[in-house]
């Protein structure tokens, strides 16, 4: 699919026009950007509200720097995404729906972009920009699903859906575990910061898919303080359902995310990059607790209006109007198109776009925009937003014009656009085909040919026998409770080039346990090696945690190299197995790391 740009030079020469009486370096300044390429900092949080933030009117907290991007660019008012995490970052790096694209879950492969895609980095790095992503991927851990195999240069952060530590945590740099410096959203702003200072001299596509506030509930002491005692005046609309203690933790962490934006933005201005710099911030899916949210309906996994609007700001110093609010249903399938347009790029897809440029939006006043619809769906319930109204997942019809809350029904008053709605949600529902869980027949990927390294996780593994997760929600489990000869742990892989692997295992053993046989096996190949050393680390995250999690908490993982393994190009079951254990357990899984020799 071909996208062909807007002429946005246009839109610039008018703003050159108003400038033409301005100071000489202002107008060099604004020439210089017509002739060079923008560069792109694209910023998403994770299980922020529409509300949570000072500018929609929320006096519990305050956020001055997130607020200024909204105030120094464009607001759309109503911006939306999925109800969860992996489907709206597979939307946004794809412009597509995720009902395309292979994503039915949040973890254990299900979060996985299909292959075949093509990527907003892929776009922008084909288009001579260099690119990096630094936080929460969250759409497929194996290369070719990596992010450094689907368009990113640098990669820092994890590729999981959630993760059990934000205090120097256990992370990857472009597929090398590395350990985090300090808290995570500080740590990953210091690498965008950075990343900008190397590319302050060519064009460059940054995304800061930040971490919080998702649980767990961490924050440093100095963003605690300030909210552990605070009175809370803004309350979710039904407050008997709000956890204080949850909200305060959650809104924290936002004014350290609005800290980090001050400190990206002071950067971007130091290098004087800021006049050719466009700047979007957005989140993920609505709140993941009940707090305020102007009134709206749902929460994070809801298909209802709070479940799925997120603050969507955008800012490219005298290029964009200061201030200007934009009341047109948009969506995170527009963010592709928009900046490509925005970008001047004229680039070929895979596969047709679902979204649309913004960018007559943007830089227009009377736009002649077409009618749309924006779909939402997660967990089998669909529903439709017109920009007047909403059709639930059960056909509820609401004029979220009148009623954001959704709290009154008026299909019986308003009979044809009801039935429009109804015929228009089951077309989408029958050309997307959501994919479901049963559907799944995708291995994990290893070995991919240009990758030099490979993770398998706990997360994307199966415990056999005795064998336990140390949490229910896989991500940043590991395994435990290995008792007998008889349990194993298993993965079910494809194996893209056959060859010699040397195989590093992550484990914890109490000293008690030592003297056990760790084998790793797939059909006739194997490597096995004697646990000699005990590493018995303490749990951690309780110390962290402002409020109690639902995660695992996790350990420090010692690393150890089985050997060596020559694996087949074949798909099927890689074992791990365990003999001679003298006593009550063998060892806990963290993870196992495949590097290619040949």
């Amino acid at each position: 699919m071909v996208f062909k740009k807007v002429d946005t030079h246009i839109y610039k020469l008018l703003f050159l026009s108003i400038l033409i009486a301005s100071e000489m370096g202002c107008q060099q300044t604004q020439e210089a950007r017509v002739d060079r390429k923008p560069n792109i900092v694209l910023i998403m949080a994770d299980d922020q509200g529409w509300g949570d933030l000072s500018i929609q009117g929320n006096s519990n907290l305050s956020t001055p720097n997130i607020d200024a991007l909204a105030k120094n660019g464009a607001s759309f008012e109503n911006f939306y995404v999925q109800p969860v995490c992996s489907p709206t970052r597979a939307e946004l790096l794809t412009g597509r729906y995720f009902t395309r694209l292979g994503i039915y879950d949040t973890s254990a492969g299900g979060e996985r972009l299909n292959l075949g895609e093509t990527t907003i980095a892929e776009v922008f790095r084909n288009s001579g920009y260099a690119t990096a992503a630094y936080g929460k991927w969250h759409n497929g851990m194996q290369p070719p699903y990596h992010p450094n195999a689907r368009g990113f240069d640098d990669f820092y952060g994890f590729a999981s859906g959630h993760w059990g530590n934000y205090f120097e945590p256990f992370l990857e740099h472009n597929g090398h575990p590395v350990k985090g410096k300090g808290f995570l959203v500080d740590d990953l702003t210091e690498k965008g910061m950075s990343f900008i200072e190397q590319n302050r001299e060519n064009p460059f596509f940054l995304y800061l898919p930040y971490n919080t506030p998702h649980s767990p509930m961490q924050v440093p002491d100095e963003y605690w303080k300030k909210f552990e005692s605070r009175e809370l005046g803004m309350r979710y609309r039904d407050s008997t359902r709000e956890n204080i203690n949850f909200t305060r933790a959650a809104l924290a962490m936002v004014e350290n995310i609005d800290y980090n934006i001050g400190r990206l933005m002071e950067k971007i201005r130091q290098a004087g990059l800021e006049e050719n710099t466009i700047v979007i911030y957005l989140s993920d899916n609505g709140p993941n607790g009940w707090r305020w949210n102007g009134g709206m309906r749902g929460k994070k996994g809801s298909t209802d209006e709070g479940g799925v609007r997120t603050p969507f700001f955008i800012q490219w110093k005298d290029s964009i109007s200061a201030g200007k609010s934009i009341a047109d249903i948009a969506s995170a399938i527009d963010i592709l198109p928009t900046l490509a347009d925005l970008a001047g790029l004229d680039i070929k897809t895979a596969e047709p776009p679902d979204g649309k440029s913004l960018a007559p939006l943007i830089f227009e006043e009377d736009v002649n925009w077409d009618e749309r619809y924006v779909y939402n769906h997660w967990n089998g319930r669909t529903s439709i937003r017109s920009q007047e109204f909403r059709l639930d997942h059960e056909d509820r019809l609401y004029d979220m014009s009148q009623d954001p809350g959704q709290t009154l029904d008026v299909s019986d008053d308003n009979p044809g656009v009801f039935e429009n709605l109804k015929l228009v949600k089951a077309k989408w529902l029958a050309q997307t085909a959501p994919p479901s869980r049963d559907s799944e027949s995708r291995p994990f990927t290893l070995g991919y040919p240009g990758f030099e390294l490979t993770q398998l996780p706990a997360r994307d593994g199966q415990g056999h026998g005795n064998i336990q997760r140390s949490n229910k929600y896989p991500n940043c489990s590991f395994f435990t409770n290995w008792k007998s000869a008889t349990d194993f742990i298993s993965w079910e892989v494809d194996v893209l080039s056959a060859g010699e692997y040397e195989v590093t295992l992550y484990y914890s053993c109490k000293p008690e346990n030592t003297g056990a046989t760790i084998s790793l096996s797939m059909g006739e190949n194997q490597v096995s090696k004697k646990i000699k050393e005990a590493h018995d680390p303490p749990l951690k995250g309780m110390e962290h945690d402002r409020d109690p999690r639902i995660e695992s908490y996790v350990k420090d993982f010692k690393p150890l190299v089985l050997g060596t393994i020559n694996l087949d190009k074949t798909s099927g079951r890689l074992r791990l197995d365990a003999s001679d254990i003298p006593g009550a357990e063998a060892i806990d899984v963290r993870l196992l790391l495949f590097k290619k020799l040949d």
